[in-house]
């Protein structure tokens, strides 16, 4: 089923303290009771990769004290599933799945089936898609590679996204892939994004739909909800501030903490009940206070948040 984009209109790092084990405790508690969707609270750990990068055990617990529950990752820092996993325990965090990007799927895919495996993810998730001949690109920025994918591409990734979901399938997890801006401008009339769902295998290929990135490419959320509702089992939630210039696929607005920005979450969740959302992920890319300070804002969000 189609859906026609509704038309309107990166990626710092300082350290605080921790919470106190009781605070933690209360928070948590709230928090496990008071989110829109009644999933737990969750983060992409790219929100935080040069705190996890100094120091991965202490700013899980830094996170978890937050009352953030279920994370994805974004990069091991080196450490083994063994390690990750006893990382995650001592948090009290949960790893549900991991990115990657499609150059580093492709580079060691089986590997990466591998790890995901003996960590225990539920889910691989293809965070950027690949062009299928990169030596048509001036160069790997990611402004370029934004502006420089064709309808071909996208149908080159839907293939290779049935081919490896089979594989992580067969693995016990399910793949999935994460939008960013470019896939909801019309190319010949044809929604990259709906393209892909049009191609891709339901049994075999899930959607990790990241809200805010919806919005800067001219989509629009609750659409894609409504037209969706079984394809779509994961949200990344973000927010914006308000842009001096019009935003554009290469150029998306400066990030703000969630009710702090331009994207009200609430006709979204309020269609999102409607859908099959399994996991909601909060990930803020950019910060003008201590990250921590600004998760926190986040958390408190979510908690506060009906639909």
């Amino acid at each position: 089923m189609a859906v026609k984009p509704a038309g309107k209109t990166r990626r710092e790092f300082l350290t605080t303290t921790g919470v106190a084990a009781a605070g933690v405790l209360t928070l948590g508690a709230r928090l496990a009771f008071a989110l829109p969707l009644g999933l737990p609270l969750g983060l992409q750990l790219f929100s935080v990769r040069e705190m996890l990068a100094k120091d991965y055990e202490e700013t899980l617990k830094q996170i978890a004290s937050l009352g953030y529950r279920e994370v994805e990752a974004a990069g091991f820092y080196g450490r083994s599933p063994a390690k990750v996993k006893a990382a995650m325990t001592a948090a009290g965090l949960s790893c549900i799945g991991a990115h990657y990007s499609f150059d580093d799927l492709n580079k060691a895919f089986d590997e990466t089936v591998a790890f995901g495996h003996a960590l225990g993810l539920r889910y691989i998730i293809c965070s950027f898609p690949g062009v299928k001949d990169p030596s048509r690109l001036k160069d790997h920025s990611f402004r370029t590679q934004v502006q420089s994918f064709t309808l071909d591409d996208f149908r080159w990734n839907a293939d290779r996204f049935n081919a490896w979901g089979r594989k992580v399938k067969a693995g016990g997890m399910q793949f999935g892939y994460h939008n960013h801006t470019m896939e909801f401008a019309p190319i010949s009339g044809v929604v990259p994004f709906d393209e892909l769902m049009r191609l891709t295998d339901p049994g075999l290929v899930t959607f990790e739909m990241d809200c805010g990135w919806v919005i800067a490419g001219g989509g629009d959320p609750v659409a894609y909800l409504r037209g969706y509702p079984s394809r779509i089992s994961m949200l990344h939630v973000k927010d914006f501030k308000p842009a001096e210039a019009p935003a554009t696929a290469a150029d998306p607005p400066p990030a703000a903490e969630l009710g702090r920005g331009t994207v009200d979450y609430r006709p979204i969740f309020a269609a999102a009940h409607g859908a099959s959302i399994r996991h909601c992920f909060v990930e803020q890319e950019g910060f003008d206070i201590p990250p921590l300070e600004a998760l926190k804002i986040d958390a408190e969000y979510m908690k506060h948040m009906h639909a």
